[in-house]
């Protein structure tokens, strides 16, 4: 460590700022085009977002009043639709099989089930009509695309050979949903009231009459004419051919832009620092705030919930390959699958999200140059207290709330039931509420930094990063289980893709970037053209791509089109970031560097290095090859889908949750406890599992299952005798040497060293006399000095406290009782 007269003690990362301006402001230290450009693409992205929004209600699958036989027999209503719907969420069904796509995996997609079995019940009875085959197909392709709903009335009305596929379905749902010996992945007797069963059958019946029938004025059904079923002559539209083929060229268009962007920062200097050498500073030296050292609990919670989320998965994935029990325990009797499923996709918001509020909590007082207000700890500790409760109260109202034991209030406090907000309404509104708390606590840490800047600057775009993750996911809340289904799959990919995907994504960047500038690798204007290539990139094609999630949940064909055309664009920015994590390396692994201290942090940005894979992996090629409409219309709800869900999110967000993680690890774990092994396990166990489960059972069993889909229709695939079959149970035991490796050799490691974060977590300052050590700095010198053996030559020194200038008075923590 240096001592006071020669270690910089602060800069904010760049020689050549601007001077602040005669309020004390730091004026804007990048061109006024990137500002005006980053705004402008965004509001234009929103401004379509908003109108694609009206037309969703606009144009989204009417629910008729009643619906009726030709010889005048009610066989449901609009409000036994509804109820449907209601108990279908109720139940968890989401998280067991689908409506229109989306939902799990295991258990059928009941839209395209229902459109299956009953136009094979309706050509048979034609068939047997002696009308002959012919004809019968055709009449069972006029029966279902002929749209016979009259908007004036509200009066569905049905063959009676569609009535009698009705009343047969009846009774198949309630031995499948009631079944007394379970089985199947649901509980023994999930659902058996008859009332239900007709409301289930009711709504199912619905969605795929919706799936069928041609809208009005088109020659295409309200689903784009998905499934593929060709007892109802269901095939892709012009739309979906068409728009396929534009969105490759929008990719070839994306891709020369990237290109370009690297010239760009080439000549900028972002490589230019691999001619220079840093001077580590040991982690030993650095004195936390009170609320730094919060963290270590945030991150031991973090990866306790890791382990949980994982060992869920496995439970959930051996349904796959043994229905009957898990290694002879009768687990649907226990945790059935729609259970486990839940858990399984909620704990994986949960764990990463815990991760990004302590990093933010442990980076404000580096930003802002030490300062730390009064009582900033004790509010963080609360906010762990409120997101246990949250975590712990949604895990248990949603098994109260599939078994019934809610009654009315089943939505509030157990589970709403839509896939990735499946959490009551209660917890959902506490898990927004406890958000905002984090954006106040942050900003109660970096006021005193935010009035000294241009809101344009790096502060000001780390918190309003940060601000945008409650205000995006609050928009969650607008989808309720009265909703229609394609309306609340709009709002409800809101936060699944644009929460997720676009402003978590930001949130990482800039805190990403502003890591690089805390230690001295990037300068901060370098780092800020990043950021605003980024939020122009993610809003080009992030935005409106959001709507390529819902090509066949009933929207418009508009939706279509815009959502392929932009999610092409959807390049992943964090790809600079990992080429720059990559040149950090090779300068803290010179051996003539002239540090004494080697690079403290190699894990943590080995773990970025990951995330740069799996965002091209994961997130890129297998995003993409699912993404395509063609493609989509015959994957969607298929391995396919959930091998690139897990790549990406595991990923791209564990990675860079846990990446984090050991970056404020290294400082809360003292250097004698501190050891490179359990960091280098986690890392290639982590990665080695993930890569073994997309590439030994994901990818393959997906693609099997996208060939029985087009050998033999949608429905087939979808069904458990095809996932039964011997290929896929030979995939799913395939998958366990993976899983093992995954959960024992990385996510255990990773909850031994937050428990040490947590046991041994370093105290104060070690030696309050020396200014030196209550900062963290990285100083950067020219490298032909270092071989020289001349003196370092200080270029730029970037303080993880922050920026006092040289010769001043070292910053403090004010800790107030």
């Amino acid at each position: 460590m240096g001592t006071p007269d020669t270690a910089v003690l602060a800069t904010t990362g760049d020689p050549d700022e601007p001077p602040t301006d005669a309020g004390g402001r730091r004026p804007r230290m990048i061109a006024r085009g990137w500002v005006q450009a980053a705004i402008l693409v965004t509001a234009v992205g929103f401004l379509v977002l908003g109108l694609l929004a009206v037309r969703t209600y606009q144009a989204e699958p009417p629910i008729p009043d009643r619906v009726v036989s030709t010889t005048g027999e009610q066989l449901f209503t609009g409000e036994d639709v509804r109820d449907g719907q209601r108990a279908f969420l109720r139940n968890g069904l989401m998280q067991y099989g689908s409506i229109f796509g989306h939902g799990a995996y295991l258990g059928p997609d009941f839209t395209a089930d229902y459109l299956h079995r009953s136009a094979t019940y309706v050509q048979k009875q034609y068939a047997n009509s002696g009308d002959g085959a012919a004809d019968a197909h055709a009449r069972t392709v006029a029966d279902f695309r002929t749209n016979r709903y009259d908007p004036r009335t509200g009066t569905l009305v049905w063959s009676e050979a569609q009535a009698k596929a009705f009343r047969q379905l009846t009774a198949h749902y309630a031995d499948l949903l009631g079944r007394p010996e379970g089985k199947q992945g649901l509980r023994p007797n999930a659902v058996t009231d008859p009332d239900t069963i007709h409301d289930l059958t009711a709504y199912f019946g619905w969605s795929a009459w919706a799936a069928a029938a041609e809208r009005p004025g088109r020659n295409y059904s309200y689903t784009n004419n998905w499934p593929a079923e060709p007892l109802v002559d269901n095939a892709p539209t012009g739309h979906t051919v068409t728009w396929s083929v534009l969105s490759l060229v929008f990719l070839l268009v994306g891709a020369g832009g990237l290109f370009a962007a690297f010239g760009r920062w080439n000549f900028l200097g972002w490589h230019g620092r691999d001619q220079r050498l840093l001077r580590f500073h040991a982690p030993r030296g650095v004195r936390l705030t009170p609320a730094q050292r919060t963290t270590a609990w945030f991150f031991f919670v973090m990866a306790a919930l890791f382990l949980v989320q994982a060992l869920l998965g496995a439970a959930t994935q051996h349904y796959r390959a043994d229905l009957g029990s898990f290694f002879g325990i009768p687990l649907d009797r226990l945790l059935p699958y729609n259970l486990t499923r839940t858990w399984h996709t909620q704990l994986a918001i949960f764990w990463v999200v815990t991760s990004f509020l302590a990093i933010g909590i442990f980076l404000a007082p580096l930003i802002a140059r030490g300062w730390e207000p009064a009582r900033q700890a004790l509010l963080s500790r609360l906010l762990l207290g409120a997101l246990a409760v949250v975590v712990l109260g949604s895990l248990l109202g949603e098994l109260a709330g599939m078994r019934g034991w809610f009654g009315d209030l089943w939505s509030w406090l157990g589970n709403q039931g839509w896939e990735y907000l499946d959490l009551g309404r209660l917890w959902q509104v506490l898990l927004v509420a406890g958000l905002a708390i984090w954006t106040a606590i942050l900003y109660r840490g970096l006021r005193r930094r935010l009035v000294a800047e241009s809101v344009a600057n790096m502060p000001w775009l780390f918190f309003l990063a940060a601000l945008a993750l409650p205000a995006f996911y609050a928009v969650g809340l607008v989808a309720t289980p009265d909703s229609s289904f394609t309306e609340a799959d709009f709002w409800r990919f809101i936060v699944v893709h644009l929460w997720v995907e676009d402003f978590l994504e930001l949130f990482t960047t800039v805190t990403v970037a502003y890591l690089f500038v805390l230690l001295g690798v990037v300068r901060e204007r370098v780092a800020l053209l990043v950021i605003y290539l980024d939020i122009v990139l993610y809003s080009a094609g992030g935005v409106i791509g959001t709507m390529h999630h819902l090509y066949f949940s009933g929207e418009p064909a508009e939706h279509l089109a815009l959502g392929a055309t932009f999610s092409a664009l959807e390049v992943v920015p964090l790809l600079f970031l990992t080429v720059e994590a990559w040149s950090f390396l090779q300068l803290g692994a010179r051996r003539h560097s002239p540090s004494q201290t080697p690079f403290p942090h190699r894990w943590a940005v080995m773990f970025l290095a990951a995330v740069g894979f799996w965002n091209f992996l994961g997130a890129g090629v297998f995003g993409f090859l699912i993404n395509l409409p063609i493609v989509s219309y015959y994957e969607i709800g298929t391995g396919l889908t959930a091998n690139h869900a897990h790549a990406a999110m595991m990923g791209v967000y564990g990675m860079l949750a846990i990446g984090f993680a050991m970056f404020a690890l290294r400082y809360l774990i003292p250097e004698d406890r501190w050891s490179d092994r359990w960091p280098r396990l986690s890392f290639w166990s982590l990665n080695l599992g993930l890569a073994w489960m997309s590439f030994a059972t994901l990818l393959p069993g997906g693609a099997l299952q996208l060939y029985k889909v087009l050998d033999a229709g949608y429905a087939d695939a979808r069904s458990l005798g095809y996932l039964q079959g011997r290929a896929n149970v030979v995939l799913e035991w395939l998958r366990l040497p993976g899983d093992v490796v995954f959960l024992v050799g990385g996510v255990l490691p990773l909850l031994w060293m937050t428990w040490l974060g947590v046991r041994h977590r370093v105290k104060g300052a070690r030696n309050p006399d020396a200014p030196g050590q209550d900062l963290l700095f990285t100083e950067i010198v020219p490298d032909d000095t270092a071989k020289d053996g001349a003196a370092a030559v200080k270029d730029e020194a970037t303080t993880a406290r922050g920026g006092a200038t040289a010769g001043a008075e070292p910053p403090t923590v004010e800790e107030r009782p």
